[in-house]
C-alpha cells in the first residue's frame, strides 16, 4: 500500500496501459526485412522498447554487427512508421482493468499523465481510439523531449502539473521507466507484465513490483486522498 499522498501519477504506455509488444516487435522486424537488414529476435527488439526508434535501431544495429549511420537509422525508422501507422494491423488491446483503474484515479482526483517513447501522433492516435485522452491533463513523448532514461520528459510533466518531484510517482515497466523516474527524484513503481522481466526492475523500483494493474490499483490505501489542485491545468 501506498504511504505516501502522491499527487501526479505519471503512466508509461506501451507495456504499462496498453499491450503493444507483439505490434512493435512485426514492426521492427518488417521495417529491417524491407531495408535489407539482419531481421532482429523478437527478444532483441522488446528490450529497445521504451527508447526513442532511433536509438533502439542503434542498438539493435551494434548487437546484430550492423555498421550504422544517420541515413540508415532515418530510413528504416521512416519505413516502421509507416507499419506501425498505416500496414500492420496486428491488435493492441488495453490491458485488463486498465479502463476502470485509470477513470477512478482520475476520478479521485490524482492528476494524471503519460511519459512514452511514443511519438505524439501515435500517442494521440492510441488516445483517441481508447477514449483516454479526457483522463489525462498532460503527456511528453520521445520528440518532444530526450529519450528515456533522460528525466527530460518527467520534469517537463512536474512543470507543468505544478508538483515537486516527491509527489509524484512514476508507473512503467522498463528498466528505462525506473531509471528516469531515479534521474528525475521520482517514486517508481514497475510493473511485470510489460516487456522487462521482474528481475531487471526490482533493484531500480523504489516502490517495488506489481503483476497486474488491478494490483497498481491496490497499491493505492483506499483510505488515502490525494490533495487536490483547485482546478487542473490547462
Amino acid at each position: 500500500m501506498s504511504t505516501k499522498p502522491y499527487r501526479l501519477l505519471v503512466f508509461d504506455w506501451d507495456g504499462t496501459l496498453m499491450d503493444s509488444a507483439n505490434k512493435i516487435s512485426s514492426c521492427f522486424q518488417a521495417a529491417a526485412r524491407d531495408c535489407g537488414l539482419p531481421v532482429p529476435e523478437r527478444k532483441l527488439v522488446e528490450i529497445q522498447i521504451g527508447l526513442s526508434l532511433e536509438k533502439a535501431w542503434v542498438n539493435i544495429f551494434r548487437a546484430l554487427d550492423v555498421p550504422d549511420n544517420a541515413a540508415l537509422v532515418e530510413r528504416v525508422t521512416h519505413r516502421y512508421r509507416d507499419y506501425f501507422l498505416d500496414i500492420d494491423q496486428t491488435p493492441m488491446p488495453l490491458y485488463e482493468d486498465v479502463v476502470e483503474g485509470i477513470q477512478q484515479l482520475d476520478q479521485s482526483g490524482y492528476l494524471l499523465a503519460i511519459a512514452t517513447g511514443k511519438a505524439r501522433r501515435g500517442l494521440q492516435r492510441a488516445l483517441l481510439e481508447t477514449e483516454l485522452e479526457k483522463n489525462f491533463v498532460y503527456s511528453r513523448c520521445v520528440d518532444e523531449a530526450y529519450s528515456k532514461p533522460h528525466p527530460k520528459m518527467l520534469l517537463d510533466i512536474l512543470d507543468y502539473c505544478g508538483c515537486e518531484p516527491e509527489q509524484a510517482l512514476m508507473i512503467g515497466d522498463t528498466s528505462y521507466d525506473m531509471e528516469m523516474a531515479a534521474n528525475a527524484g521520482v517514486d517508481g513503481l514497475a510493473v511485470t507484465y510489460g516487456v522487462h522481466p521482474e528481475s531487471q526492475l526490482r533493484p531500480l523500483a523504489s516502490r517495488g513490483c506489481v503483476a497486474s494493474f488491478s494490483a497498481v490499483m491496490d497499491f493505492f490505501d483506499s483510505n488515502e486522498k490525494p490533495r487536490l489542485f483547485e482546478a487542473k491545468p490547462g
